[in-house]
């Protein structure tokens, strides 16, 4: 049975699991978008949710970060070697540079392109100039990240899939909603 201290808190495992639901949903829409025409409304609409949706990560990772930073991490029992440690602390890395940097590429790219970065029904603040090139140039950056976060994202989930049924430890229980 896990207590109250090995496990994150309720606020942090619910953060993660909706910011897991919205990653699967940005992916899913601009996936999705490819099957449909050019300028038809359900493509247009796809590319927008992928935008705003993007951006809903971007302001909640700033509140997972918080919670990383004030809220206390509770132990892996059995205590893994360093090394994997050290690998997680890595890999936790590159997902909070992705949550940050791929939704603040996109915002780039839009205002690159001349267009306002939408976030239910307001428009944020133009953070650079029209320049095609640039929007080409951070395009390409946005394309990478994309699918540096399918393995990244794949990665960590079998990370934790091996420690729970492998490795038998309480790494992924510590962060599952508690049953009833």
């Amino acid at each position: 049975m896990s207590t109250a201290s090995s496990r994150y808190s309720p606020i942090n495992i619910a953060l993660h699991w909706v910011m897991l639901l919205l990653i699967a949903a940005v992916y899913a829409c601009i996936e999705l978008k490819g099957n449909f025409v050019r300028g038809s409304e359900i493509r247009e609409g796809l590319k927008h949710w992928h935008f705003m949706l993007g951006l809903a990560i971007f302001a909640l990772v700033w509140l997972r970060l918080l919670g990383r930073l004030i809220g206390k991490t509770p132990a892996i029992q059995p205590a893994p070697p360093s090394w994997q440690t050290g690998l997680s602390h890595l890999m936790h890395l590159a997902l909070y540079v992705l949550m940050i940097g791929m939704p603040l590429v996109g915002w780039l790219i839009l205002n690159a392109e001349g267009k306002p970065a939408p976030f239910f029904g307001f428009e944020l603040p133009m953070l650079v100039q029209k320049d095609h090139g640039l929007a080409e140039s951070l395009e390409g950056l946005h394309e990478f990240g994309g699918i540096a976060g399918y393995w990244l994202i794949g990665l960590h989930a079998v990370a934790g899939l091996l420690h729970h049924y492998v490795i038998r430890d309480n790494t992924l229980s510590r962060m599952l909603p508690a049953r009833g």
